[in-house]
């Protein structure tokens, strides 16, 4: 049996966060993480202004920029043939006026590699959640199965990170209100040639949408199809998927590497949020209390605009020994508004944008009227850039962890 006084489960960018900024405060803190290593694939690889100026404040910014990325500093859109210019991040702090374009795994064993500085961060893979512990009516630790069998982990507070699906949200009695979506994403991977400099996002064409992610090497692609259309768009054969790809953006030479539906990743989007985030010695936050569409890649950058709140609100609960209900209710209270607008904004987006694009033939590619103002007006351009980037209710480190030595770390910089 192990004994702590928070105990994360999932490793996920939301329980990684959390973990380096409790340990960091002096929080003993356990991460128990189901795989064995953080490799999967077609997970949340955008990481936004929000989260590098977070980075930045924690002097962990220059390192991270040492791992490989791309850059995106605008967001452009084809509608038809007419290219429209979305949004730019220019009006932010230089430092991150852009998205960086990471895989998830590198940016998880980042924060992996500067939480194992800290004595009081431990990190269990291959380590899942089966059962929470209980005492009366209070959760007070989990059981969880490992390699080397059922473990006991009893902790003052439990936070359920463990994404769309958590297994401790159902454990803990909580229901997510199901928002809807009407579409689901096929993910997959197109070469990019070294003179390749296309960086255009959005390709909208007569009832077709792509999405394409410049990846060094490759081009991360999501076809957006109409929700539960997996099996008609396969029926059709992959040739005439292969077609319906380069017929929207310059891939053609390389779409036909795609030789098989195995290489074709089915992702049904959700759009849910809980009603409660918290019970008695649990709180849920990221994907557990709030799954986010794709549109926008915000997703991983909301979780962690979570972590960061629980840790500002919960640190000095968690030094004196058990959050009170009341405090676990805080997060909520902080990070509601955020969750609730940005799914507002990606409903619209839903309704307004994709699905009269995906029904609307010819008529569908034309670019709704906020896109066509953009073109006009960079004041505009950069206010959406702003909106995208740095989201609602952007969360900065806590004093406590500003003024917290991390071994190998720049001096921490001011909140911008």
């Amino acid at each position: 049996m192990l004994a702590t006084r928070c105990c994360i489960a999932g490793g996920g960018p939301a329980g990684m966060m959390l973990g380096y900024l409790l340990a960091r405060a002096g929080v003993d803190v356990v991460v128990l993480e189901k795989h064995a290593d953080f490799l999967r694939d077609f997970r949340g690889d955008t990481v936004h202004p929000s989260t590098l100026a977070l980075l930045q404040e924690l002097g962990l910014l220059e390192d991270f920029l040492r791992l490989p990325h791309q850059r995106l500093s605008h967001f452009d859109g084809y509608f038809g043939s007419e290219r429209v210019r979305i949004a730019e991040l220019s009006g932010l702090q230089p430092e991150f006026a852009f998205v960086a374009l990471m895989p998830q795994w590198d940016f998880l064993q980042f924060l992996a590699e500067k939480s194992r500085a800290f004595p009081s961060f431990h990190l269990l893979m291959n380590s899942q959640v089966s059962e929470l512990l209980r005492d009366g009516g209070r959760v007070v630790g989990v059981r969880a199965e490992s390699p080397h069998g059922t473990l006991e982990v009893r902790a003052e507070l439990t936070v359920g990170c463990d994404g769309r699906s958590s297994t401790v949200r159902r454990l803990a009695g909580l229901t997510p209100r199901n928002l809807g979506a009407p579409i689901d994403v096929l993910w997959f991977r197109i070469k990019r040639e070294p003179d390749d400099f296309d960086d255009t996002l959005a390709h909208v064409g007569a009832g077709r949408v792509l999405v394409t992610l410049n990846r060094g090497d490759y081009y991360q692609c999501a076809y957006v199809i109409a929700k539960g259309a997996s099996e008609r768009v396969k029926a059709r054969g992959l040739e005439a998927f292969r077609s319906d790809v380069a017929s929207l953006a310059t891939l053609r030479p390389h779409v036909a590497e795609l030789t098989s539906w195995d290489e074709v990743k089915l992702l049904s989007v959700t759009v849910d949020r809980l009603e409660t985030w918290s019970a008695a010695g649990v709180l849920c936050i990221g994907d557990a209390a709030h799954a986010m569409s794709p549109i926008g890649g915000v997703g991983i950058n909301l979780a962690i605009q979570d972590a960061a709140a629980s840790a500002n609100l919960l640190t000095d609960a968690l030094l004196r020994g058990c959050p009170t209900d009341a405090e676990l209710a805080r997060v909520q209270a902080r990070r509601a508004f955020p969750t609730r607008l940005t799914q507002a904004i990606q409903i619209q987006a839903h309704e307004r944008l994709l699905k009269p694009a995906l029904l609307g033939g010819e008529r569908g590619s034309e670019p709704p009227l906020l896109m066509k103002l953009a073109t006009r007006s960079s004041a505009l351009r950069r206010l959406l850039g702003r909106v995208i980037g740095m989201g609602v209710r952007p969360e900065h480190a806590s004093a406590r962890a500003l003024t917290t030595p991390v071994a190998g770390a720049r001096p921490p910089s001011p909140a911008p």
